[in-house]
């Protein structure tokens, strides 16, 4: 019976602190408060409540309007231009109403995860019966995902309510951008004082990894909250470059002195294979999924179109010049779908280029690359093989990355570049080893003699390659690369342009999303959903 009455409290944890006004029955029910208060008694108390943030994190996360469809504001991702995409295509097109339901709940997982790590916060640090380092293991984590969720916040909307405490307000004012950021680096300093080196035993260590929040896991997420507040909108420069160096260092020397049990895989096919879905060893951090729980998250079908034999929802899809550009070998072979199966070709799995339109008489709606990074086997636990026509299951288990040892590598490189010092050499080395796999063989195409903007923007496509058309958690998308360089206005200008490019001798394809409009930055946020502007009026 105790098991499941935390459960239950757990459940109403997850209510968002200040969006939904029947929180505030909830809050002032003395039942629910004498909960509160009596749930922290021992160590295993720690544990339920641990379980409670991360089973609100993975639901939040399971489906694309809550996980980051947002990333479609680069220029790796798209999405259909009719269908029931309206909530994705103003985002894609830079035109988001304040009523968008993806936008809406998109906003309400974040504010669901910071309800719950905040009541850790609040509560944990006067658990009865349980060690110091089993209450800051607890705080440490929640403090990371509460950091995680204002930096995914910040980086959308700007200006934000700062909710730190356990309670419920209607009427929070807005934060400053760099006051957001301040609280987003305090979080993740203590954080990385108060999370372990590596687990070593369950639940947070299965399977030879770290499943929940490592030191070399926040390590590498400040490294890249200093990247972003070095450039847009606060702009604070070299000084932060530097910072994002030394913290994507820290990672670095850990890996190489054994510190941290990370590597890079041999071959880019496996990284986002099933055969390593549940043991990556260049996951620094991951949202996992098991079937057999009923844990299920549904990315098979977002990135399949609507006509392919798979059965496709076609969310996203790739933009062509992005395809273009991508430097051939067996990374990008991983990335895109090599060849694709119509739908009305199915039965005979007649395979095309991605370009080929069969039938002017009945043309394709959208007419694009695929990305293959988030498929499964028609089978569970078998590899995804765009050979076989078999229709796939929507729900599936791939791991949700949020931070690969790779995605480190480009940073520092690229931070050390942008700062005009730190290591030139190590960061060309490490940079190798990212285009080295990229290339299926030690082709070393970067050079000391770069100049460090050579380098910055080395790392920067890099980075862009290794990641595109990944938006599953991830927690550097290609979007949030172009946000701090400021460069999603550049795209804005090129999508309305929309060129023709030739993609094989004499095939020229452009994007099925029309972009119309006049620039202004306000464009670089979402719009504050509707109905929580009329809670708190300081969101109008």
């Amino acid at each position: 019976m105790k098991n499941i009455f935390h459960i239950i409290i757990g459940l109403l944890l997850a209510a968002p602190a200040f969006l939904i006004s029947s929180c505030a029955d909830l809050d002032e029910n003395p039942k629910g408060q004498l909960a509160k208060d009596n749930f922290f008694n021992s160590e295993s108390d720690l544990d339920l409540a641990l379980n409670g943030m991360y089973s609100i994190l993975s639901q939040d996360m399971y489906a694309n309007n809550g996980v980051g469809f947002d990333a479609v504001a680069g220029d790796d991702i798209t999405t259909h231009p009719a269908s029931n995409k309206q909530g994705i295509r103003e985002v894609d097109t830079y035109d988001v109403s304040d009523n968008n339901t993806w936008v809406d709940e998109l906003w309400r997982c974040r504010w669901r995860l910071i309800k719950s790590c905040n009541f850790i916060i609040d509560n944990a640090g006067g658990t009865k019966n349980a060690s110091q380092e089993k209450i800051d293991e607890t705080l440490g984590q929640a403090y990371y995902w509460r950091a995680y969720s204002y930096f995914y916040l910040v980086m959308d909307w700007g200006k934000l309510p700062l909710i730190t405490e356990d309670a419920v307000s209607f009427d929070v004012p807005l934060s400053s951008v760099q006051d957001v950021f301040d609280l987003i680096v305090s979080d993740l300093q203590k954080a990385e004082q108060m999370v372990p080196v590596y687990y070593d035993k369950e639940p947070y260590f299965q399977n030879g990894v770290n499943v929940a929040v490592g030191q070399a896991a926040v390590k590498a997420t400040l490294s890249y909250v200093y990247m972003c507040m070095a450039g847009w909108p606060l702009n604070l420069g070299v000084e932060y470059y530097k910072k994002a160096a030394e913290k994507a260092k820290e990672v670095i020397d850990g890996v190489d002195d054994g510190t941290y049990k990370y590597r890079l895989l041999d071959n880019y096919s496996d990284v986002y294979s099933y055969k390593y879905n549940h043991d990556n060893p260049e996951l620094l951090l991951g949202i996992y999924y098991n079937r057999s729980v009923d844990a299920f998250q549904n990315s098979t079908l977002c990135d399949f179109l609507q006509d392919m034999a798979y059965g496709g929802w076609d969310d996203t899809h790739g933009e062509i010049k992005f395809w273009k550009d991508f430097p051939d070998g067996p990374r990008k072979e991983a990335t895109y779908f090599p060849k694709i199966i119509l739908m009305s070709e199915a039965s005979e799995a007649k395979l095309r280029d991605w370009w080929e339109d069969p039938d002017p008489g009945s043309p394709r709606t959208v007419v694009a690359p695929c990305f293959m990074k988030t498929q499964e086997g028609a089978v569970r636990g078998t590899e995804f093989d765009y050979r076989n026509p078999a229709a796939i299951n929507q729900e599936g288990e791939k791991t949700h990355q949020v931070i690969r040892l790779s995605e480190v590598y480009c940073w520092y490189a690229e931070a050390v570049g942008r700062s005009g010092s730190g290591d030139i050499t190590e960061a060309v080395r490490v940079l190798n080893l990212v285009r080295n796999r990229a290339d299926g063989a030690e082709t070393n195409v970067y050079s000391t003699s770069m100049s460090h903007e050579e380098l910055a923007e080395a790392a920067y496509n890099e980075h862009g390659w290794e990641i595109a058309g990944y938006y599953w958690g991830n927690i550097a998308t290609r979007a949030r690369d172009m946000f701090r360089m400021y460069r999603i206005k550049d795209h804005f200008e090129y999508r309305k342009q929309n060129p023709k490019i030739e993609v094989a001798p004499g095939v020229f394809r452009n994007e099925a999303v029309p972009v119309t409009g006049v620039w202004d930055d306000s464009k670089m946020y979402l719009k504050y959903p509707a109905r929580d502007a009329d809670i708190n009026p300081n969101l109008k």
